[in-house]
């Protein structure tokens, strides 16, 4: 979290189209527990961000709830999120019990590794997970 006096103030745009969301999905992306970060390349020159809370997750009120604090972690790593690059949070119900902290390093440490040149390659294991072997 690198909440700066000037990288407060950094604008961010609001994804809102559904192509912008199915754009963002063919980019790289990284998750954590409380939610999932998408990012591709944008030709707009501000960065862009977009919430998808499905009803999966939750009742209306925690769905709401949800999608206030990923906004608010949003707005305090503004200055994070690089210009020209659209970014989507893939809210997992984990947001609702997660402190406030957690949510907005997690999401500082995901805006950099997706952003990571080398992160493919840092990978101990080359599958999907863990296989039923049997003997």
């Amino acid at each position: 979290m690198t909440a700066e006096p000037s990288e407060q103030n950094a604008k961010l745009r609001r994804l809102k189209r559904r192509s912008q969301f199915l754009r963002a999905a063919r980019g790289n992306r990284a998750g954590r527990s409380a939610f999932g970060l998408q990012v591709i390349d944008a030709p707009n020159a501000l960065a862009g961000v977009g919430f998808t809370v499905t009803k999966k997750v939750g009742n209306s009120p925690e769905r709401s709830r949800i999608k206030r604090r990923l906004r608010a972690a949003a707005a305090a790593c503004a200055g994070d999120f690089r210009p020209g690059h659209d970014y989507v949070l893939l809210a997992r119900r984990d947001a609702l019990s997660q402190p406030f902290a957690k949510l907005v390093a997690d999401l500082g440490g995901l805006i950099i590794r997706v952003h990571d040149e080398n992160a493919g390659q840092n990978r101990t294991h080359t599958g999907r997970g863990q296989r039923n072997i049997r003997p």
